[in-house]
């Protein structure tokens, strides 16, 4: 789902040093070490600042038509959003989003999922599955619990070059998006003998450390049925694309 995301600040703060007690040593040594974390997070916030804008750069105009599906228009602005969060969580993963070959692979990765999500919305739209408008105020109502008040919601929504109504908007292909996916692609039952199979392994990687075979069953066996979910939906993307008018633009 598109969600919300606050850009990440790095607050610096500037500690007081109390002028009571101790020898001029000891004050001398506090000094000096005040004026170090103050210099590693004037460095950390330097570089955070840095990578922002090479974030940033990698962006396109948020008119810009970066694809269309069926005359269907993906905008640059929900490219902007979706890169950014592919962004972080490379960053998260230790890895430089930046680097050539990583923001080669993430404009890749994000026109192709905008892609593979509008192909199922459309179907969705096509076999009659629509959200209805209480579905969407209650996952507006949602989002909104999570901030503190109604002003930081529409901070968070500038932030993103959101308004309210077009957040509506990806909300209601969402829930037409899960729909469709839970109607017409329903899992397959997972048989005994596969989990066993399925545990097996991961007992193989875990050594000792794995679990008995009873503790994680219906764990697994979501996992199971999870990831078949993902290869079937995978599936049907693969056959709607090539029915499709796809255009690439950037």
């Amino acid at each position: 789902m598109k969600k919300i995301m606050y850009t990440a600040l790095v607050a610096l703060f500037a500690f007081a040093l109390a002028a009571c007690g101790g020898n001029e040593e000891s004050k001398g040594n506090e000094n000096k070490e005040g004026q170090q974390k103050d210099k590693e997070n004037k460095e950390k916030t330097e570089q955070m600042e840095e990578m922002q804008k090479k974030m940033e750069e990698q962006q396109v105009d948020e008119n810009k038509v970066v694809a269309t599906v069926n005359d269907e228009e993906i905008k640059g602005a929900d490219f902007n959003r979706a890169l950014g969060q592919m962004q972080m969580q490379y960053q998260q993963m230790g890895q430089d989003p930046t680097s050539k070959e990583v923001a080669d692979q993430l404009k890749k990765q994000v026109v192709t999922g905008l892609v593979d999500f509008e192909v199922i919305v459309q179907e969705a739209e096509a076999k009659g599955y629509d959200a209805s408008e209480d579905e969407v105020n209650k996952q507006i109502d949602q989002i909104k619990g999570q901030f503190d008040d109604e002003k930081k919601f529409k901070e968070a929504l500038k932030t993103n070059k959101l308004n309210e109504e077009q957040l509506k908007e990806q909300i209601a292909a969402q829930i037409q998006y899960e729909t469709y996916v839970e109607k017409e692609i329903p899992a397959d039952e997972v048989s005994e003998e596969e989990l066993k199979k399925y545990y097996d392994q991961m007992k193989e990687a875990q050594g000792k450390q794995a679990p008995k075979y009873e503790e994680v069953k219906d764990q697994l066996k979501k996992q199971m049925q999870q990831q078949q979910k993902q290869e079937k939906v995978a599936q049907k993307v693969k056959e709607l694309k090539k029915d499709a008018d796809i255009n690439v633009k950037i």
